[in-house]
């Protein structure tokens, strides 16, 4: 039992530790999160990429008298139950604030119920958590309709630049892609911080939550998976490795690691869903610092880890992103309610060998998709291709991403 006294101490001591607690790089999703009394809004994102960070940022800025603060990891709060929530019902009522800051709050079975008592009391409360599916799930339970969603990720290219206090040039742009976007790894700069990242996620927020014994063949898969970015895979074409023999347990661990913001997976268009789920999917990671510290491969791969930046870009503004794959490919479809919008083809450097593949592949997805313009994403390279009606720029990475859109 978490008695109400323990519920005060432990909110004061966390207040202590969160209002000092610097406010950071400003992130871009700040000014996207609803503030409306009466419902709750969900940040999920990577553990340790930053969401109690924008908490505070969101408190400064709209709440800076006013909020009260409480992270259920606490290990003074282990153990507690939905019954407990009466005892800091109590203690949120004497405190006489509207606005809460709940981090981490679904390890509590059944949290939702109280979540939904509060926002029925025209409290505004703001949940944090690092897991995509568990919130969804049990919001979809009590909260329809009362709630909001916001995904954040590692920081963005500019996000990154105002970090670093750096200038937006390639150079810049290169040590993007070799260092990524976690917060606590850019200002350490200890490259072990990753590792034990990663093995943090692999244990606390999959193996414990969904109950899975083999945590060895589950780390190697997470770390074959990363070390493999821009590849297609399938459950059947993994079957046998890492000593799993069922498709069925790949697609689990493939939900598994999409959950917890580790990996994520792109499939093909198709207009039939089922050909879809049939299809292999292009598996990125979520940050490029977790990749380079933890993969297996010891070539640049510089092609694909340009994609996988690419694909982060693009995955902060969408979740609708498809491949193209017929006659030729293309790398990236975006869609808004099913319907494709934008098209992306990344290559590194276009030369004589690959120019036809590329372009050839780009046309033949705006002719599908009946798209007038599009954009090849290279390394460097500044460019326009046109034929009969068709426009494809080309354009370096980072002059694209430090575009403000």
């Amino acid at each position: 039992m978490i008695t109400q006294q323990i519920f005060s101490t432990v909110i004061d001591s966390q207040k202590a530790i969160f209002e000092k607690k610097p406010s950071g790089v400003q992130r871009e999703i700040l000014d996207k999160i609803p503030n409306i009394n009466g419902f709750a809004s969900i940040i999920s994102g990577l553990r340790r990429s930053g969401k109690s960070t924008i908490q505070l940022q969101f408190k400064k800025k709209y709440f800076p008298n006013e909020g009260l603060f409480l992270n259920f990891e606490d290990p003074r709060l282990a153990g507690i139950e939905i019954k407990d929530f009466q005892r800091l019902y109590n203690e949120v009522i004497a405190r006489k604030s509207k606005v809460l800051f709940f981090d981490e709050i679904q390890i509590v079975k059944s949290w939702e119920i109280f979540v939904n008592q509060l926002i029925r009391e025209d409290f505004f409360v703001i949940i944090t958590g690092s897991n995509a599916s568990l919130l969804s799930k049990e919001l979809g339970t009590h909260l329809t309709g009362r709630h909001f969603s916001t995904e954040l990720f590692p920081f963005s290219y500019l996000e990154f630049l105002t970090f670093k206090e750096f200038e937006n040039n390639e150079n810049s742009f290169r040590e993007y892609l070799s260092k990524g976007g976690m917060p606590d790894y850019l200002r350490t700069g200890i490259d072990s911080y990753l590792n034990n990242l990663l093995d943090d996620i692999l244990i606390r927020d999959v193996a414990i939550r969904f109950g899975l014994r083999d945590i060895n063949s589950l780390r190697q898969l997470a770390v074959y998976l990363i070390s493999n970015i821009g590849t297609l895979f399938s459950a059947n074409s993994l079957s046998g490795m890492f000593g799993i023999k069922s498709s069925t347990t790949f697609l689990d661990y493939f939900s598994y690691f999409k959950d917890v913001y580790i990996i994520d997976f792109v499939p093909k268009f198709d207009y039939s869903l089922k050909k879809q789920i049939r299809n292999p999917q292009k598996v990125y990671c979520i940050d490029l610092g977790i990749y380079h510290q933890n993969k297996i491969v010891f070539s640049p791969n510089d092609g694909h880890v340009l994609e996988n930046a690419v694909y982060l870009h693009l995955r902060r503004k969408s979740k609708e992103i498809y491949y193209y794959q017929n006659k030729g490919e293309c790398d990236f479809v975006v869609a808004i309610n099913g319907i494709p919008q934008e098209l992306f083809q990344v290559c590194h450097e276009i030369n004589s060998m690959n120019i036809d593949r590329e372009i050839n592949g780009l046309l033949e997805a705006m002719d599908y998709f009946k798209i007038k313009n599009s954009i090849i994403i290279t390394q460097n390279q500044t460019d326009i291709y046109t034929k009969d009606d068709l426009t494809i720029r080309i354009i370096p990475a980072w002059q694209w991403m430090s575009k403000i859109e």
